[in-house]
């Protein structure tokens, strides 16, 4: 446990940030289960609903800073991609 005051801040702080992140990231995952799940099913139709959806939770993430702007831009279009073959 710190001394300082300013370390006590910084430990509660950062403990708020991590919970935070936390919620974030589940969101992340949720969508990135339900994309892939509806890519499998191979309805293109609700894979495009699904891929939608967890590109703007990917924007979302980023926004707060939880990843990184590159990271879900690869993401992103491995989604779109996949989409793009199930649709041809």
């Amino acid at each position: 446990m710190a001394n300082i005051k300013s370390a006590q801040k910084r430990m509660r702080s950062s403990e708020s940030r991590r919970v935070g992140n936390l919620a974030v990231k589940t969101r992340v995952k949720s969508a990135k289960r339900k994309a892939h799940e509806a890519l499998k099913a191979g309805v293109a139709e609700t894979a495009g609903v699904a891929v939608r959806e967890y590109s703007s939770v990917l924007d979302k993430a980023v926004k707060r800073g939880v990843i990184k702007k590159n990271t879900a831009i690869r993401r992103k279009a491995r989604a779109n991609n996949a989409l793009r073959k199930l649709e041809a």
